[in-house]
């Protein structure tokens, strides 16, 4: 296929970022410091920043007993991302992989898809997992990305804290105090996929110890392309608004109360099947709707003893066409944090959740049985740290105690130790089990994935064949038992080094297993079943290695090199024929660099550079991404500021199609322009 050649505004835009590199490169004088809030930061202030989701408590990121990456609000600014989702890609090991234009899939240490569930993700403490598949639907996960202060991504289980679900890693979106957003902002950009967006906040106080702001965002983004380059039906647009209130009547006191709430619409082409003529190309317009809102009591005793009482609501829908459904969500958690003695501190904790989920329709493609469902998770929680040695050896054992309607009790301890043996060095280890509980579509769901024509592979029967995966309600939790080890050294004031090895044992995984054939519907076709079932096991081992290099006080380097092999196995009697695709729908080797410089005359430019292997069960060969930033502060409250990605290619492809088929999407070269404004 011949490429398209590069378009000129493309052009003029990389040569004006590989000229401002020369200026640098040839002598030019290095910018103050007080440029840019990352050169700033040295790497003593990099492994000082707090991090909170490993023991659900502030501590230093150098001291966490786990494989944990922040990515910061300066770092998804100056990366250019767009969404969320985007920025995860600034995480070492995280498999961020984009299907279309408003589909990803994600996860962390294998199993990825579209409908990844092996990933807990929370915003500001409220769950975003939906009970519906175990995952994270990612076109609905947004906020104005001015105001997150920080995502803290483990990699690894956190189910001893956080429950269910968190198997193979937590993602943790910390967003600002409205304190620390006080004044105006105005910023929106158009370009070649970003077809325009803007937002606008405010923020002011209600007292002298009560803050506010406000929000709303508006995005407009272009569709995919087919791989011979033509326009993908998947475009999409949406808004979002939102607030926050934060008010501090005492030292020992902080109350918060924010929500968001959203509207969105998604075109896409699904591949839908029918008894006769089979499958059959289906234009739809998506839309996605939803609102939550959080309310907080934190009560601190001491520096190191508070009470903490959350509660929120949270409401979605979705209407694709082929699939329907609305679902509410209340979730109340209490949390406690005592120092016993000198040397030890325990965290505990309880909460229930009521999920509903209803309006599901029922047709060719997908039924459920039954319609409506509403399930019930109770939990509690302790976790023990002791100082065996003080300021040198940490010991952190806990467990989390969770019922949920389909498996009952299931029990997920862990335990940690962390060695400081220099300020400089940190290891640790950690032995945890975690388990993935069921979801609505492993029990309740029927679903299309196949028709074969009469007297046709691979049944050969005399009328159509249409093969299903079916709910079990016999399903049971798939289970985690996983071993990992973690180094972070600093060998030179201007280098830091995190490694983390693991190594996963997984039981009881997911299978489809076939059951005795349905002719209830002859002659019109005959029905094939395949049950989700427990009858894979296997292990997954690897790990990741992230440096931090200050160059100069003006210029970061960030790289990080991930590995993973995947090898499952069928237990014995199971005809399971899945366990070849999930081995190689993850790369096993993935890089990335990023450069950031703090040029003269305000001006920053930002290169990260990201290799992904191939994904042999889906035909997806290997790539190399490319993304620039050229940044410009005339004033200290204007930023402006070119993007372009993908530049080394027009086009390519980074995931096949789901479950529910669609056509194989490519990403393009993109190039948008933005500027922000504060007041």
């Amino acid at each position: 296929m011949k490429k398209k050649p590069i378009r000129p505004d493309v052009q003029a835009s990389v040569l004006a970022l590989v000229l401002m590199l020369a200026n640098v490169a040839f002598g030019a004088e290095p910018p103050s410091r007080a440029v840019s809030e990352l050169a700033q930061m040295s790497l003593e202030d990099l492994s000082n920043l707090p991090v909170s989701s490993v023991s659900k408590h502030n501590e230093r990121f150098a001291e966490a007993p786990a494989a944990i990456f922040v990515i910061t609000g300066e770092d998804i600014r100056r990366s250019g991302s767009t969404t969320i989702a985007e920025a995860l890609r600034l995480a070492p090991g995280m498999e961020v992989a984009q299907l279309a234009s408003h589909n990803w899939a994600i996860t962390s240490r294998g199993f990825n898809n579209l409908y990844a569930n092996k990933l807990l993700v929370l915003m500001d403490g409220r769950s975003v997992y939906t009970p519906l598949f175990s995952g994270v639907f990612w076109d609905v996960q947004d906020t104005l990305l001015e105001d997150v202060d920080r995502i803290e991504v483990i990699r690894g289980p956190g189910a001893a804290l956080w429950g269910a679900n968190a198997v193979n890693g937590v993602i943790n979106i910390i967003t600002k105090s409205a304190k620390d957003t006080q004044g105006g902002l105005i910023t929106g950009g158009y370009g070649t996929e970003e077809r325009g967006f803007g937002a606008v906040r405010y923020g002011g106080k209600l007292g002298d110890d009560a803050f506010y702001r406000v929000y709303a965002k508006y995005f407009n983004r272009d569709g995919s392309v087919l791989p011979s380059g033509e326009k993908n039906d998947d475009a999409w647009e949406g808004w979002r608004t939102g607030f926050r209130t934060d008010w501090e009547p005492s030292f020992q006191n902080l109350f918060t109360l924010q929500g968001d709430a959203y509207y969105g619409e998604e075109q896409e082409t699904y591949l839908l099947f029918k008894p006769t003529p089979g499958q059959v190309a289906t234009p739809t317009r998506n839309y996605v709707h939803g609102g939550n809102v959080i309310g907080r009591w934190t009560h601190s005793f001491s520096a190191e003893s508070e009470l903490k009482l959350q509660a929120y609501y949270d409401h979605t829908g979705r209407d694709l066409g082929w699939f329907n459904e609305d679902r509410d969500t209340g979730d109340i958690d209490a949390e406690y944090r005592v120092p016993i003695g000198e040397r030890q501190s325990i965290v505990a904790g309880t909460g229930y959740r009521y999920s509903r989920s209803y309006n599901l329709k029922s047709n060719f493609t997908v039924s459920w049985f039954p319609p409506d469902r509403t399930t019930h998770i109770f939990n509690a929680f302790v976790q023990d740290e002791i100082a065996l040695v003080k300021d040198r050896l940490r010991l952190t054992l806990g467990s989390k105690f969770e019922y949920n309607d389909y498996t009952h009790w299931e029990i997920q301890p862990s335990g940690r130790l962390l060695w400081t043996p220099h300020e400089k060095h940190t290891l640790w280890g950690s032995v945890s089990r975690a388990v993935r509980t069921p979801s609505r579509a492993d029990n309740d769901a029927l679903i299309t994935t196949a028709v074969s024509p009469a007297g046709g592979p691979p049944f050969f029967t005399p009328f159509p064949a249409v093969t299903t995966a079916d709910g079990n309600p016999g399903f049971e939790s798939e289970v985690l038992m996983a071993y990992e080890l973690g180094y972070r050294v600093q060998p030179h004031p201007k280098l830091s080094l995190d490694l983390a090895l693991f190594y996963n044992d997984y039981s009881r995984l997911r299978s489809f297993e076939m059951a005795a054939p349905d002719a209830s519907a002859a002659p019109a076709y005959i029905r094939f079943p395949f049950l989700f079932s427990n009858r894979l096991h296997g292990e997954t081992y690897g790990g990741e290695l992230a440096a931090n290099f200050q160059m100069a006080d003006w210029w970061h380097w960030r790289a990080s090199y991930s590995y993973l092999q995947i090898e499952l196995h069928k237990d014995p009697g199971s005809q399971d024929t899945s366990q070849e695709s999930i081995e190689g729908l993850s790369p096993h080797h993935q890089v990335s660099l990023k450069s950031s410089i703090d040029l003269p005359w305000n001006l920053q430019f930002d290169t990260t550079v990201r290799y992904v292997d191939s994904l042999p069960a889906a035909g997806i060969g290997s790539y190399v991404g490319l993304d620039l930033r050229l940044g410009w502060k005339p004033w200290k409250d204007l930023d402006i500021s070119i993007v372009a990605q993908n530049l080394l290619d027009n086009h390519h492809p980074e995931f096949p199609p789901a479950v529910i088929q669609t056509p194989q999407a490519e990403i393009e070269r993109a190039v948008y322009g933005k500027v922000t404004f504060r007041f």
